[in-house]
């Protein structure tokens, strides 16, 4: 008699557990499928809301649906004239991207220039927080320096029309790594020569008349 009364308690037991989890599951389906128009107990929602994008959670050969108002990480929302869809990344580093090929974020341990994922920084480039930024982005410039003396040719007299140039470097507040980058900016202009040397310069107008006929 007592391992009757057992074996009906172990029935009951299994009848109960598997009543709680099919109320668990009718629950869960029922969370799920709020904010769908569409639904099924085996994939979730097929089909969501105007503003909600269909992302397809996928294990194996099944998948499960889920209305969201915005895509998860590694993932872009692609609107369309039926469903919006949630489109998985093309590059597996990157977090966040505006189309298939272009990413926006990249994930820990890449740094992100135009559109893709790096872990070092092209040539030409430095990292600056999660980007690779180019060289001269980001850098400032000190005041222009003095006008060089204004000559033709490496002369200084003897003809009327010369070039003269100034430069400005970097200002000390400017990161290291961008000095190797950034060249220092230079502008010439043209300028007035004194058309005469000075008296007793022999070969000075002969160097003249030299780089004239050139």
């Amino acid at each position: 008699m007592h391992w009757q009364f057992l074996a009906l308690l172990s029935l009951v037991c299994q009848m109960l557990i598997l009543t709680l989890a099919a109320r668990k599951r009718s629950e869960t389906w029922q969370q799920d499928c709020r904010s769908c128009l569409e639904c099924s107990k085996e994939n979730g929602c097929l089909r969501c809301s105007e503003r909600l994008f269909l992302f397809l959670n996928r294990d194996g050969m099944s998948h499960h649906g889920s209305c969201l108002h915005s895509c998860p990480s590694g993932h872009f929302g692609l609107r369309g004239k039926d469903l919006n869809h949630c489109m998985k990344c093309k590059a597996p580093e990157c977090e966040r991207c505006f189309s298939k090929d272009f990413c926006t974020k990249c994930k820990g341990g890449y740094l992100l220039f135009k559109g893709k994922c790096f872990k070092n920084c092209p040539d030409g480039t430095f990292p600056k927080s999660t980007d690779c930024v180019e060289g001269c982005v980001f850098s400032s410039f000190g005041f222009w320096g003095e006008w060089s003396p204004c000559q033709h040719n490496g002369l200084s007299c003897g003809v009327r029309w010369g070039q003269q140039s100034r430069t400005r470097e970097l200002s000390r507040n400017t990161p290291e790594e961008t000095d190797a980058l950034c060249p220092h900016q230079t502008e010439s202009r043209k300028c007035r020569i004194k058309k005469r040397c000075p008296k007793g310069d022999f070969w000075t107008k002969k160097i003249i008349i030299c780089l004239l006929v050139q």
